[in-house]
Order: C-alpha cells, then structure tokens, then sequence
C-alpha cells in the first residue's frame, strides 16, 4: 500500500465523527415519532446519494447495467431494504426507550451477530472471534446491570437496539453480494429508498400520525438534513473514500469507537446524560471484544464491518 497522504487521516476522523454524530441527532429530534423519524432520514439521505449514484451508473458497462435488471439482483436488494428499514426502524425506536450510550454500544454488536451466523452456517470462526464474542456477551451483561426500573436506561430499549444490530446484517450481507460488481451509490441509493418506503405504512400501522413527507415542511427540517450530510455523505461516504488508503482493519477499529464519540457528542451538544458506571465498564469490555472479532475476522479473510 503506498503512503497515506495526512489529509486522509483527516477524512477518518470526519467519517467517524460524522456517523457517531447520527445517534445524538436522531435522539435530540424525538418531537416525531421513531418510524417517521427514521423514515425521513432515509428519505433525505437519498436525495444526496442520488447525483453520486447517477454518476456511477453512467461509469457502468453495459454487461453490469443489464445485471441490475437480473431477478436475483432485485431480489437481493429488495430482501436489504427490508433488512434496512428493519434496522433504523428498531433502532431509532430504542433511542426513545434506552439511553444513547446503550443504544449504540448495543446496535454496533452486530460483528459479534456475524460472528455467530458464521459458526452455525459458514466456517469455524477464527480463535480471536471466538474470544472476542465472548468478551463482548460478558461486556453486554455488564452494561446490564445500569438497567432500573423508571431509569433511562431499559432493558425493552437496549432489546430494540439489540434487533437494530441483528436486522443490520442482512443489509450487510446484500452489500457484500452485490458490491462485488455494483458500485457503492448505485447499490445504496435503491436500497435506501426502498427502506424510507417501507418504514411509511408501519409507521401509520402504530399509529404515528406524522405526514409521510411531513419532513418538507418541517421546523426540524435542517436537523434532518445535517443529519443526512454528516453521517451519509461525511461518514459513510467519507469511510468509503479512506478504503483507498487504509486498510479495511483500521477503518473497522476506528469505527468501534462510534458509541463513546456519540455519547460524547449527546452529552456535550444536547444534554444527554452521562452514562452509569456500568455502562461505562461493561461498554468497553464489549467494545474491546468487537475488536477481537474485527482482527479474528481479517485474519481469516473476512472484515465482520463491512458496510
């Protein structure tokens, strides 16, 4: 790998900060309901992805554009927009029932999810998933214990985030299938569409009563959208970018910090309380486990954060 260029440790740390900044946002704009919530931010983030996806496809061959109309090919993506509107849906929801802090210590375990998935149905992990699941279950069980009744912390929420973690996957995997030839916008933006789309009808099945495109006419409409440019164009976008550079190893490490840089951010920005001991303790032991899984998982020939 040739030298990195220092601008590009710059754009890591944007990236990181941008998508760490997601969890605050969506928590401090909990005037609308969470499907809605997350319904909007879907929407808009795909308004920005699209001149990037246009722009991509134009660069596609003809074999690889007539691949898009394939039925597999549209099977796959329409099994991640579920996948993706399964996610922001539980996890936007757990940010109205637990803290933040727990919130995104508990979506972001979904390498120790993959870690299981791949022992029961691929290959035998590699000795450091093994130990870093372990560590990360026993870290999870630790923050655990901050859970009390009428507290901000709740198990129901840290449950909700759990599932957001466990829906991710699926979107994940997609990702890994079809981005072995289709490129990185054109696969997001009709999944993300397709996610904001689906999430509409449940949210009026609870009984959220927020306007589908109520996000137009909105008082929090520059929240949305600083939402949308800081973790889908700054982060995800600006992560992509670094993979030029960095090895995936070290954008996967860096991004594991996303629940402490997004605490910090909640707290210092808007409020947010300050997590519990145990949330603090057991936080870092699963943080330092999804690391050994990300380590385990590039030694075996995989990165279990793949996005």
């Amino acid at each position: 790998m040739s030298r990195t260029p220092p601008l590009v440790w710059g754009l890591l740390v944007a990236g990181v900060l941008g998508v760490s900044s997601a969890g605050a946002i969506l928590s401090h704009v909990d005037s609308v309901p969470p499907l809605i919530r997350a319904s909007w931010r879907l929407q808009i983030t795909v308004l920005m992805l699209l001149p990037f996806a246009i722009w991509q496809f134009k660069q596609m061959d003809v074999s690889s554009r007539e691949r898009l109309k394939e039925r597999r090919t549209i099977l796959i993506i329409l099994g991640s927009g579920v996948a993706l509107a399964a996610h922001f849906g539980t996890w936007v929801t757990s940010l109205d029932h637990t803290s933040l802090a727990h919130s995104l210590l508990f979506v972001t375990s979904h390498p120790i999810i993959i870690v299981a998935g791949t022992a029961l149905l691929v290959r035998r992990p590699h000795r450091l998933e093994t130990a870093g699941a372990i560590i990360g279950l026993i870290g999870a069980a630790i923050t655990l214990l901050d859970a009390k009744d009428g507290g901000e912390v709740t198990l129901w929420g840290d449950f909700l985030a759990f599932a957001g973690a466990v829906t991710v996957v699926g979107y994940i995997v997609a990702g890994r299938i079809l981005r072995e030839w289709m490129p990185v916008f054109v696969y997001a933006v009709p999944v993300t569409l397709l996610g904001g789309l689906l999430l509409i009808p449940v949210s009026i099945i609870m009984g959220e009563e927020t306007a589908a495109l109520g996000w137009i006419e909105s008082e929090l409409l520059g929240w949305f959208l600083l939402l949308a440019f800081l973790a889908g164009i700054v982060g995800h976008t600006g992560l992509n970018a670094c993979l030029r550079w960095l090895a995936p190893l070290t954008i996967s490490f860096a991004v594991t910090l996303e629940p402490i840089i997004g605490a910090f951010i909640g707290w210092f920005f808007f409020n947010e309380d300050v997590p519990g001991k145990w949330t603090w303790l057991g936080g870092l032991i699963l943080i330092i486990g999804i690391m050994f899984v990300i380590k385990g998982g590039a030694e075996n020939g995989m990165d279990s954060t793949d996005e």
